[in-house]
């Protein structure tokens, strides 16, 4: 099983490998990295989103209600949740906490999950990882991109300011994409394999561009660990999981829709928290750092979810 975990995060090591020597080499540096995050965010992928989510049949998204509810708790009420310590416990300003809260309570469903769960479970996977994806990309993203959106010069309180706010927010592709996605998918709708295919084209580099790009702004930033760097690692690797799989337990829930959804959860962060990081000039080494040591303690914390819930 360990070998099946490695397998499946090799691709992002060394991807992240690659970005990573591109800026020693100083073939690339931050600037160029941020343009490259741009091309992801503005065009990869939303495709990529648009076509991955309409690839789903309704049935199969509605059905595993349990799993379903389980990750909603993962991803929205514990991003709350996490959200909520970072800002006001811990005192963070608003929009680190926000991606904070991102990287904690957003795996990296689409690289890691698919190769270590169809591994376990066969073709039942592709449904939990859809289903991930859509919690994800219809709240986590809107909402992180809502605060990381705020003007810090005006009142975000007043009417106006809340929506423009909600404007600037829903116009980004990467919000307005997967939710149109998933109202032609709920209302039934269909596109053409091969219109949806040539969307995959470019869509189908988001992945391995934004990890090169994380790569080469861990060189830039230089990746550090701090105390805000090993919370966070801390939180998504281990103590998500295991919240959830207690959740889980007292509500009695079928042990192989309750392994499923511990397993994803427990998967390293994915790459959004750096790309928005980058992005919007919020905590760019934080995140980049987080996202590093994620991957990196997640061949421990993946065995050991693996061992307990296989």
């Amino acid at each position: 099983m360990i070998s099946t975990i490695i397998t499946a995060l090799l691709p992002i090591f060394l991807t992240v490998l690659l970005g990573y020597f591109a800026g020693k080499q100083h073939k690339f540096n931050a600037d160029q990295g941020a343009i490259l995050n741009k091309m992801v965010m503005l065009y990869a992928l939303p495709l990529s989103l648009f076509s991955g989510m309409l690839a789903n049949k309704r049935s199969q998204v509605l059905q595993l209600e349990w799993v379903f509810l389980l990750l909603a708790l993962a991803f929205i009420v514990g991003y709350i949740i996490v959200f909520f310590i970072s800002y006001k416990i811990f005192k963070r300003e608003i929009k680190v906490a926000v991606l904070q809260a991102l990287a904690i309570t957003c795996p990296s469903v689409p690289f890691v999950g698919t190769p270590v769960l169809g591994y376990i479970y066969g073709d039942i996977s592709i449904i939990p990882i859809a289903i991930s994806a859509l919690i994800m990309n219809l709240f986590q993203v809107p909402f992180a991109i809502y605060i990381l959106s705020m003007d810090e010069n005006s009142d975000n309180r007043s009417l106006k300011a809340i929506g423009n706010n909600i404007k600037k927010t829903f116009i980004e592709p990467v919000v307005w994409a997967p939710i149109t996605a998933f109202i032609l998918l709920i209302a039934n709708v269909s596109i053409p394999d091969n219109i949806r295919s040539a969307f995959q084209l470019l869509g189908n580099a988001s992945s391995g561009v934004a990890l090169f790009s994380a790569g080469i702004m861990m060189y830039s930033y230089q990746v550090t660990f701090s105390k805000n760097v090993a919370i966070s690692v801390v939180s998504k690797n281990f103590l998500l999981p295991i919240a959830i799989a207690l959740v889980g337990f007292l509500l009695n829930i079928k042990p192989d829709y309750l392994n499923i959804s511990v397993i994803i959860v427990a998967i390293p962060s994915a790459t959004i928290s750096t790309i928005l990081a980058i992005q919007y000039k919020v905590a760019e080494k934080e995140m980049t750092s987080t996202l590093f040591y994620s991957i990196i303690v997640s061949v421990v914390s993946m065995s050991l979810f693996l061992a307990l819930f296989h």
